[in-house]
């Protein structure tokens, strides 16, 4: 795997997506090189981490500690970090990646094929906004997250791209996802312009399951403080 390869702890069920072991393609700037008929909806500057929900608690996987550029596209979402090392958490203590190539850039992707809802946990007054992306994974019934953090209308904003996005995708993409007719309907609807339903949660129909990199994933222990906060009560409180 190449050192800027996406950190986020799970790689996907289904391997219609090769490219994911090696990170998205990057341009000379480090933004997300589209790939041929893929189209740019936004880009922004946010805080990520990533996360595993349980029924009652989060555990935090990794953070950085400033914002990184995110990209939507109409296939998924990407961000990249550029001069800042990852910290991961491993035994309750904090760890630092080695060195990646291009002044230690971190870089992550998740594909529309993947999301199977997004949350807006509420958070504390004058504390950043946060959208978790989850993923539903096999053989466990925690989820990994990744969560976007900062100012409320950029991430209230964000969450209705992303929302439009995966369901666009998958009405498009029959191929990747199995649809009922309901959850087609259903899909029309999170197609629209409306805000997130409750504009705290929204499930995503036809969402494929992931599988973690590491078994040591699936059984990790212990709650870990959150570097925002509110994310993992908020988060915890809409499992499924």
């Amino acid at each position: 795997m190449h050192a800027d390869a996406s950190p986020f702890f799970i790689a996907p069920h289904r391997f219609d997506a090769p490219d994911d072991d090696v990170g998205p393609a990057l341009d000379r700037r480090y933004n997300l090189r589209p790939l041929h008929g893929e189209r740019v909806l936004g880009r922004h500057r946010l805080l990520v981490a990533g996360y595993l929900l349980g029924p009652t608690e989060a555990w935090r996987g990794w953070w950085l500690p400033g914002p990184v550029s995110v990209t939507v596209t109409d296939q998924r979402i990407c961000w990249v970090g550029s001069g800042s090392q990852i910290s991961l958490v491993v035994d309750d203590r904090p760890r630092v990646r080695p060195p990646a190539r291009l002044n230690g850039l971190m870089s992550g992707q998740i594909r529309w094929q993947w999301p199977s809802r997004l949350e807006l946990p509420a958070t504390e007054q004058d504390a950043p906004a946060q959208l978790l992306i989850v993923c539903d994974a096999l053989r466990t019934i925690q989820q990994p997250a990744l969560a976007l953090g900062g100012p409320p209308g950029e991430v209230a904003a964000l969450g209705r791209q992303v929302r439009q996005a995966v369901a666009m995708f998958r009405l498009t993409h029959p191929q990747l996802v199995d649809l009922s007719a309901q959850e087609r309907d259903v899909l029309l609807l999170r197609a629209g312009p409306s805000l997130l339903a409750g504009d705290t949660r929204v499930t995503l129909p036809g969402s494929l399951p992931v599988e973690f990199h590491s078994r040591d994933d699936y059984y990790r222990s212990g709650p870990e403080p959150t570097p925002w906060s509110g994310l993992a009560g908020g988060a915890a409180s809409g499992h499924r």
